[in-house]
């Protein structure tokens, strides 16, 4: 039997949703200007991991969900940039941590002013209580999608 064209549960018409909405924010990301011109926006997740403190590169691999060889990568090109420094691991010597540098430190407040000032663009005519209320669900949203992750057995085929 076909699909229905109309979806016929509160989730179903979620995952339609969804789908559009990850297209949509592809698309925007492509199409976005470069903050800095050699630094993948894909890298962008790595610097506002690092905020919190050093890290090692299997850490960040692990927060992003990406593998350790992409975000190794990526750092070397931070690095090589000077974003980014290594350095000892304050609990492993042996192994390194990765620390923003202060040109770091103002990519990512760029990158934050960026984005900031394009959503006030594009949610101008929500109110602010909108704003917090979706801001409040996505959280939730977020929370959820990466503890079934973790979880994979939560996911119910109802």
């Amino acid at each position: 039997m076909p699909p229905s064209p109309t979806p016929s549960t509160p989730t179903a018409v979620l995952g339609d949703d969804l789908v559009r909405v990850v297209k949509l924010l592809h698309h925007v990301r492509q199409q976005a200007p470069r903050r800095h011109p050699q630094v993948d926006p894909m890298a962008y997740p790595l610097l506002f991991n690092l905020v919190a403190g050093p890290r090692r590169v299997s850490a960040l691999a692990e927060a992003i969900h990406s593998d350790v060889s992409t975000v190794s990568r990526q750092v070397s090109l931070l690095v090589d940039l000077g974003f980014v420094t290594r350095g000892p691991d304050p609990d492993d010597g042996r192994a390194q941590a990765l620390t923003l540098t202060d040109e770091g430190q103002a990519l990512l407040h760029g990158i934050r002013d960026d984005r900031d000032r394009w959503l006030r663009g594009l949610l101008a005519d929500w109110d602010d209580d909108d704003v917090v209320a979706f801001s409040r669900h996505l959280r939730h949203f977020a929370a959820d999608l990466e503890a079934s992750l973790s979880t994979p057995t939560r996911r119910t085929d109802r």
